[in-house]
């Protein structure tokens, strides 16, 4: 961002009762005022990465004329100053509309943070502008106008908050759902492999097909005995495993 004066060069009737109290940065958004002249020190639309804030003069001069600093006309330099906060709002209440997870939220309230802030004490300039210079009729118009852009980017806020919020909360019932689904086809693994344990330990000790030297080898009655018995200690194994803890 250049580093432009804050005071424009060609201003050449400027007060010097403002000009002493002018800083060579911005600082707050304020007013100020002496008999018949009034001075409004603003700020243009924050960006969410800005670190400091770029400055913005409107000048009520001794004829009743306003001036802006950045060089738009001065009948309507304060309307046009509001529009562009009216409009960054505006984009960020599209985005907003379109977000679902919980992440896409969160560029809406980096953006929201600086500009509610903002709009907030642009809002308390004006009002404060009018208190001090109440012959201009136009700073009540600009005050309500104020007051509406703050209250929309406060709403704005808010909503884009508790939107990220129960985003959040639906993402965390879901890994929830999720961990127990996987939880019960363990638990069902664990169940199966407790009822062929005891079968594949009989058969790796004794074999499935039992060795010819038993008498009863090729009867079928000892391969059923066997199955019988590893399915006995399965189920006895599984009523082990799956019994609940104490």
């Amino acid at each position: 961002m250049p580093n432009t004066p804050l005071i424009p060069a060609n201003w050449t009737s400027f007060p010097d009762e403002f000009r002493e109290r002018l800083g060579t940065t911005v600082g707050r958004q304020r007013c100020m005022a002496i008999p018949n002249q009034l001075l409004i020190v603003a700020h243009q639309v924050p960006e969410h990465d800005e670190v400091g804030r770029r400055g913005q003069l409107f000048w009520l001069d001794s004829s009743g004329e306003w001036r802006a600093s950045n060089g738009d006309p001065g009948k309507v330099a304060l309307e046009m100053h509001l529009d562009r906060y009216s409009k960054r709002i505006d984009h960020f209440e599209v985005i907003e509309a379109k977000a679902q997870k919980a992440d896409d939220y969160l560029p809406i309230l980096d953006g929201m943070v600086p500009l509610v802030r903002s709009t907030k004490n642009l809002l308390s300039t004006l009002e404060e502008a009018r208190k001090e210079f109440p012959k201009d009729r136009s700073l009540i118009d600009h005050r309500d106008r104020a007051y509406e852009i703050a209250r929309q980017a406060e709403l704005l806020y808010e909503d884009a908050k508790n939107s990220m919020e129960v985003a959040m909360i639906r993402r965390a019932d879901e890994q929830t759902m999720a961990t127990h689904q996987m939880t019960v086809a363990s638990h069902r693994l664990n169940l199966l492999a407790a009822i062929f344990f005891p079968l594949a330990t009989m058969g790796s000790v004794f074999g499935t097909t039992l060795t010819d030297n038993w008498s009863w080898s090729k009867s079928i009655l000892g391969f059923t005995c066997f199955l019988a018995a590893g399915i006995a200690f399965g189920l006895i194994l599984v009523g082990f495993v799956s019994r609940p803890a104490k």
